[in-house]
């Protein structure tokens, strides 16, 4: 066996070793950069095709002719007659292999197999790496902060680049190179140039993958996450419920003397976090979406979705919140126009509304009422009391998750 194949299978061997690639795949890519080579140096359209005998290495090149009646392109075909005798055999639409000699392939030949054999390596390299990634879309990844450049942040994430663009960073978020984060997979695009991907910071998954990572309960499925509602950098609502009626789904977020939730805060920068319970029963939901303000009574007008609360006069700027974040939060939970008013503000119509509704406090499930909630709702982590401001609709992408 000549040497030089004994070279190529090793030089093959050791190409898939060092960069994962299919053998079978690195072989094609050899046979498919002889014969780019071999047409440039003859400048040749002949239909030419290479074998490497995947045992011994042994390379071949052979010109492709179909055997046809009547020849119409004497490059591509060969008359029958002719064809008949080289092999009696032959027949029209048979395909004659014709062997040719490498003896003067030469050095250009030789640089030009190996640039397309590099290309086809870079090319599957960007095929392995857009299935990995493609397949991991909608999940956490941990990089390395590379470089920041016009406000976009390039990420290491290993095997390839990833880009987190100005749009889906946190409010107030710094990053420095050699900085260690985590990030949302938000997208993966095939390109050209390879596979692009797009992280973020600012994606409500962000923040259900961190408390699925944290909370052994979310990961088993024993409790889930109903819905999110995030305003990234600032404030964010998650609505959780439990399969399990042993189980307070907001107890087990916020953890033993809330590690849980304060690993969370403490990923996110110190985003506050509020953990409330989801219920079917829409009119508590809305409730306790509103905390850590205490609501009295929720009327619901089902054709327009607006939900029209009803609080203590004292607990009126807590329910608004700063600049009217807890409301606007509540309603991208919810899913509902929330529409809040005091005990004063009430028409004298609207208490006799009232007088036919019953309390909020008579509708809720058995664990929220707990100690351990009120202490999750009113915990460093949780927002604090704010001055009132209006509030819409629940936005674009703020959903259930």
């Amino acid at each position: 066996m000549p040497p030089e194949n004994l070279d190529l299978l090793g030089a093959v061997t050791e190409l898939e070793r060092e960069r994962g690639i299919d053998r079978e795949t690195l072989l094609a890519a050899v046979e498919a950069a002889l014969v780019s080579a071999y047409k440039r140096n003859y400048s040749t359209v002949e239909n030419v095709v290479a074998r490497i005998d995947r045992t011994t290495g042994r390379v071949e090149l052979f010109v492709i002719k179909r055997v046809v009646e009547e020849v119409l392109d004497p490059t591509q075909e060969i008359p029958a007659d002719e064809a008949v005798r080289l092999d009696p055999a032959y027949q029209p639409g048979d395909v004659v292999e014709f062997p040719v000699v490498l003896k003067d392939f030469g050095r250009i030949a030789a640089q030009t197999a190996k640039q397309v054999v590099l290309q086809r390596i870079r090319e599957a390299e960007r095929g392995m790496i857009y299935d990995e990634f493609s397949q991991r879309e909608g999940d956490i990844v941990t990089g390395i902060v590379q470089r920041v450049q016009t406000r976009h942040v390039f990420v290491d994430l290993g095997k390839t680049e990833a880009v987190l663009p100005p749009s889906e960073q946190m409010v107030g978020d710094s990053y420095a190179p050699g900085e260690r984060i985590r990030v949302y997979l938000s997208e993966v695009r095939r390109t050209p140039k390879g596979p692009q991907i797009i992280v973020s910071r600012s994606h409500p998954g962000l923040l259900k993958r961190l408390f699925e990572l944290e909370v052994p309960e979310i990961h088993d499925g024993l409790v889930e996450i109903r819905a999110i509602a995030r305003e990234a950098g600032t404030r964010s609502k998650i609505a959780v419920h439990s399969r399990d009626d042993n189980i307070d789904p907001v107890g087990a977020c916020v953890g033993h003397k809330g590690m849980r939730v304060q690993h969370v805060v403490g990923e996110l920068r110190g985003e506050k976090v509020d953990i409330v319970p989801w219920s079917g029963n829409q009119q508590e939901f809305v409730a306790t979406a509103l905390r850590p303000a205490k609501v009295s009574h929720v009327l619901l007008n089902e054709e327009e979705k607006v939900a029209r609360v009803v609080v203590p006069d004292f607990q009126l700027s807590l329910a608004i919140g700063r600049g009217g974040q807890n409301a606007r939060l509540a309603a991208r939970l919810t899913g509902w126009r929330i529409d809040i008013r005091s005990d004063t503000q009430l028409t004298e119509e609207e208490r006799a509304e009232l007088a036919t509704v019953p309390p909020v406090s008579s509708l809720s499930a058995p664990w929220s009422q707990a100690g351990d909630l009120e202490g999750a709702v009113d915990a460093p982590w949780s927002s604090a009391p704010s001055t009132a401001a209006p509030w819409g609709p629940p936005p674009d992408r703020e959903s259930q998750e």
